[in-house]
């Protein structure tokens, strides 16, 4: 039996639990350096070449961060993984477009919920901001879409729980698909203004801290959004 199948999963996957349980056992946060991969190399008895892989497995994943000249250091939550795993989740058909989408339904109500509870003034200032910019670049696809996807982003900020940030983060990707596709089916002026008075009602519930009025707005939102989303045929 090899030093790995005793130990139990390869030598890099005990390398990288050995610096998650140092990460761990330490209560390091966010920005704290860890020891080099010398340190873990000669702790764990393993080659430097084993540690440098456990490192890069750590940084793809966006555990920690690795810099050229700079010592690794605990990474920040990052929405970001999630995100590719989910666009390679639609791409492969296990899971739909709509099945993303319902579920994200159900986080917005809830993060416009808690958004209108919980916000700050400076919170309710860049929502409001950001749907009065999506008026001003109502002409301009590629600026509008960046301004749609930084709305629901500055909600889920404001709902106060880091996780919905990154949960609605992760459904970047697909968003810089699925909002121009829905915009492109609102060939008529009219639709447009009823889409972009939902973000400004949105926003106004929010500040005025009306969660009744959060929850219902962004749930017409999301009604027209889908309606005008699955009236193409690209799903």
């Amino acid at each position: 039996m090899n030093i790995a199948s005793a130990i139990g999963g390869s030598l890099v996957d005990q390398a990288v639990r050995r610096v998650r349980d140092h990460i761990r056992t330490n209560n390091l946060k966010p920005g704290d350096t860890l020891p080099g991969e010398g340190h873990f190399a000669a702790e764990l008895g393993v080659s430097r070449a084993v540690m440098r892989e456990a490192f890069g497995a750590l940084a793809a994943l966006r555990q920690i961060d690795v810099a050229n000249g700079r010592r690794a250091r605990v990474a920040a939550i990052d929405g970001t993984v999630m995100s590719a795993s989910l666009d390679h989740a639609v791409a492969t058909a296990q899971i739909s477009v709509p099945d993303v989408w319902d579920v994200r339904r159900t986080l917005e109500l809830r993060t416009a919920e808690l958004a209108a509870r919980h916000r700050s003034d400076a919170d309710a200032r860049r929502i409001i901001d950001l749907a009065a910019a999506m008026i001003v670049d109502r002409n301009d696809l590629d600026a509008r879409t960046r301004h749609d996807i930084a709305f629901h982003q500055a909600i889920a900020q404001a709902s106060g729980n880091a996780l919905f940030l990154q949960i609605v983060r992760s459904f970047e990707a697909l968003m810089l698909v699925a909002v121009p596709t829905a915009w492109r089916t609102r060939t008529d002026i009219e639709q447009q203004d009823v889409m972009l008075a939902h973000h400004q009602s949105i926003a106004n519930a929010i500040a005025d801290r009306d969660t009744v009025a959060a929850v219902s707005t962004m749930d017409a939102h999301f009604d027209g959004s889908i309606s005008d989303l699955f009236s193409r045929t690209m799903l």
